[in-house]
């Protein structure tokens, strides 16, 4: 094998081992097709599930909403005078848009230091996690995709307050969350899992 060969051949190995494939799965209305395009996000999900108890197209329907699927997904800039970017519109990053302060809180608890945002296994752990901790504080079942939508999106909290009876806008988005789950398990359903 000539230099120029090995060079390439090893090269190419060394690109491949790089960072995660962050992007999203192709078919996001199709849950039996991201869960044949992404058979590690329904390994992932499912132990979640055994773990917390939270159904895996609430957790499907909460990832899409949040990142799309999309490992290290981040908020907006936000922009001064409407061009000069001084920031990000939250600390939310990855699968789970899960917040710093959050995040930390489910790593001192679950003694998981190592965790991290973008890797699937440990965002549906945190979201198993904090729909448990919502379920024991606010009641919400954990098949209620809609309610845990609420409480993900504006803290518990938020959620024990009300705060989104005021947000018009946020009362449809979890509609489409309580949707989407629905669509999801049917889907899931119907391709055996």
């Amino acid at each position: 094998m000539g230099r120029f060969l090995r060079a390439a051949v090893l090269l190419l190995l060394l690109g491949s081992c790089g960072g995660g494939n962050f992007s999203a799965p192709r078919d996001l209305d199709n849950a039996c097709s991201i869960v044949r395009e992404r058979p590690k996000y329904y390994r992932a999900m499912k132990a979640t599930e055994r773990k917390w108890g939270v159904p895996v197209y609430v957790q499907m329907a909460t990832i899409h909403q949040e990142s799309k699927f999309i490992g290290d997904a981040k908020t907006p800039h936000k922009f001064l005078l409407g061009i000069i970017p001084v920031g990000r519109q939250s600390s939310a990053y990855g699968y789970s848009q899960a917040l710093d302060g959050t995040w930390e809180e489910y790593q001192r608890e679950q003694r998981h230091r190592s965790a991290r945002r973008d890797r699937i296994d440990d965002a549906t752990d945190f979201m198993g996690w904090y729909m448990d901790q919502s379920e024991k504080m606010l009641g919400i079942s954990k098949f209620d995709a809609r309610g845990h939508y609420l409480a993900y999106h504006e803290g518990r909290t938020g959620y024990a307050r009300g705060t989104y009876n005021s947000k018009p806008w946020l009362m449809v988005v979890s509609q489409k969350v309580a949707d989407r789950a629905d669509l999801y398990r049917v889907q899931l359903a119907g391709c055996g899992k």
